[in-house]
């Protein structure tokens, strides 16, 4: 039942409206749509990994393989198991892209 208010909550922030407030800077997006559950450095709190299955943005094995169009196509359909929702249709598509470039860039682990 924890589980499910976490997501919850994370859903609720990022469903009310365009949180984003427009922008398509990807940082920005990043920290106001991706951060709750991934975490500010995309590294997840270990409640999240545990209990959501929420992926380490940071880790060897996913950035070998990271490309914008691979993060892109997780934000636009969500995860299998659902518990990452589509942002289809909750982010603009340059939101999208602005964001995937961002979190598949060198310099998302670099900071």
């Amino acid at each position: 039942m924890k589980h499910v208010s976490l997501l919850l909550l994370a859903l609720a922030g990022a469903c009310s409206g365009d949180a984003s407030g427009g922008s398509v800077d990807g940082p920005k997006i990043f920290a106001t749509m991706c951060a709750t559950c991934h975490g500010p450095t995309g590294k997840p709190p270990e409640s999240m990994v545990a209990q959501l299955r929420v992926k380490d943005l940071t880790s060897a094995e996913l950035r070998a393989r990271i490309t914008p169009a691979l993060v892109e196509h997780q934000i636009r359909t969500g995860s299998p198991n659902k518990l990452m929702p589509s942002f289809q249709g909750v982010l603009k598509d340059e939101q999208i892209q602005a964001v995937s470039a961002y979190v598949a860039s060198p310099g998302f682990v670099a900071r």
